[in-house]
């Protein structure tokens, strides 16, 4: 089984099983237990037994652009996860790739054009790509990539045995939030005001919310939330964090707001006021920090369910995975922009540092 990702039935909670970030650790993380049910997903070597001279048809339906699925690395780990397990473009997979370029109205649209295209596997990638897709099909399996609860989305009815045609990984987005403001007081000392940057579109980030505030509370810090359903309100929530004098923004897990992470990056900037994420594609477009899972190896690992899938399992038989651990990347170029000095036991923890 990878060291990054073990199944959600194995867990039993973040307050009894500390993570690691990467090499460093900021906690501590026991033996992984394998649940037999759980196990069977894992047991089987990688190596795909797949039907000989069977073409796969995959649909790999993503939120962002076609530019930003590869700018990302995200259709690529995917890809290449297909070819470690024996799926090869031209030779027995053909790919049906479908982007909604930032907009949720399309989804349901591309949705329903792979069903009719008659795939034989759905790779969605995002909470609005999963909630489109499963309104799409029931029968034609889907394996998430990307999503903070399961359950609490609507998706699956248990993580162990999900049921149903949909299965996959997730981001455990809102337990990470508790770290955000942990690396914020160890980067700035301790904070007063500290500002979030949503999407109230997008039905995980309440939760991601909801915890947040709940960490924030117990430390004494008060949480200034912006909206950020359009780029003008981006734009608009960082000049209110600004004149709100919140000392820095923490950007909630969202496939829109990573389309925009550009912007975000240059707004921040603008406003002086570092931020810190859960995907690591804001560092890399000039965020300052991130804490999380590496969300491209999200996209190489649903390769591993479509071959379990292909060779006979069925999705509402195989355990949803939750990562187990977590990169921190520090962008210093954005540090030397903001004025800031990243403190060294920061850089010690640091998995990835952009110079």
């Amino acid at each position: 089984m990878n060291d990054r990702y073990r199944p959600l039935a194995v867990i039993r909670g973040v307050d009894s099983a500390r993570k690691v970030v990467g090499r460093n650790r900021i906690g501590r993380v026991g033996r992984r237990e394998i649940l037999i049910a759980a196990g069977a997903l894992f047991a089987a070597p990688l190596v795909s037994f797949a039907q000989p001279g069977k073409i796969w048809r995959v649909g790999f339906l993503y939120f962002g652009s076609r530019q930003s699925a590869q700018e990302t690395g995200r259709y690529a780990a995917f890809l290449q996860g297909m070819r470690e397990l024996g799926y090869v473009e031209g030779k027995n997979l053909v790919v049906e790739a479908r982007y909604g370029d930032g907009k949720v109205e399309r989804l349901p649209d591309l949705a329903a054009e792979l069903v009719r295209s008659k795939v034989d596997l759905i790779i969605a990638g995002g909470t609005p790509v999963n909630g489109a897709a499963k309104k799409a099909t029931a029968t034609i399996p889907i394996v998430i990539a990307l999503s903070v609860d399961p359950v609490s989305e609507g998706l699956v009815a248990n993580m162990a045995r999900p049921g149903g045609n949909l299965t996959g990984l997730t981001t455990l987005g809102s337990e990470v939030g508790q770290k955000y403001l942990e690396l914020l007081t160890t980067l700035l000392g301790k904070q007063s005001r500290v500002g979030v940057l949503t999407n109230s579109a997008n039905i995980s980030n309440p939760g991601q919310l909801k915890s947040l505030q709940a960490t924030a509370q117990k430390s004494g810090i008060a949480l200034v939330p912006v909206d950020g359903r359009t780029l003008d309100e981006i734009e608009a929530g960082f000049a209110r964090l600004a004149r709100e004098r919140v000392k820095a923004v923490v950007v909630l897990g969202d496939a829109f707001l990573v389309q925009q992470r550009i912007q975000i990056a240059g707004f921040a900037i603008k406003h002086r006021l570092p931020t810190i994420s859960l995907s690591r594609e804001h560092p890399d477009a000039g965020g300052l920090m991130s804490y999380g899972p590496d969300l491209k190896d999200n996209f190489r690992r649903t390769a591993t369910y479509a071959d379990r899938i292909f060779r006979g399992a069925k999705p509402g038989d195989l355990s949803i995975e939750q990562p187990t651990t977590f990169e921190l990347v520090i962008n210093l170029k954005t540090a030397k922009a903001l004025g800031i000095t990243i403190p060294r036991e920061l850089l010690l923890r640091a998995d990835r540092v952009i110079e």
